[in-house]
């Protein structure tokens, strides 16, 4: 049996307000803390994947969205600290916080003290 979760990827673009990716980091990190292997992406799937297929609940879906206030997200909680959960990490490169950033114009085997004047 071919697993759901495994089947042909189509890509999708999505925006959406700050407020929204920040609750989506945040149910990421829950389904860490459960000790689920997670991502953004398989959460996404399994929400829409789990959600009532009905003009009447879809509309009612859109109709709560479409009514919060901007603030609406701040200060949902759930169970558990959010402080005590993992931190959520993200492919790509990673920039080293204590590594600095390189010089504009720095040549190599020189250091910005040798200006070429002996």
């Amino acid at each position: 049996m071919k697993l759901l979760w495994r089947a042909r990827r189509r890509n999708t673009l999505v925006t959406w307000p700050q407020a929204v990716d920040d609750r989506l980091e945040r149910l990421v990190a829950a389904g860490l803390a459960a000790h689920e292997n997670v991502n953004r992406s398989q959460l996404l799937a399994a929400l829409v994947v789990n959600a009532e297929v009905s003009p009447e609940h879809v509309a009612a879906l859109l109709q709560a969205y479409r009514s919060m206030s901007a603030d609406a997200l701040d200060n949902t909680s759930g169970s558990g600290t959010p402080e005590d959960w993992p931190e959520v990490r993200h492919p790509g490169p990673r920039r080293n916080a204590h590594r600095p950033k390189p010089r504009r114009g720095a040549q190599k085997g020189g250091s910005a003290d040798d200006l070429g004047d002996s």
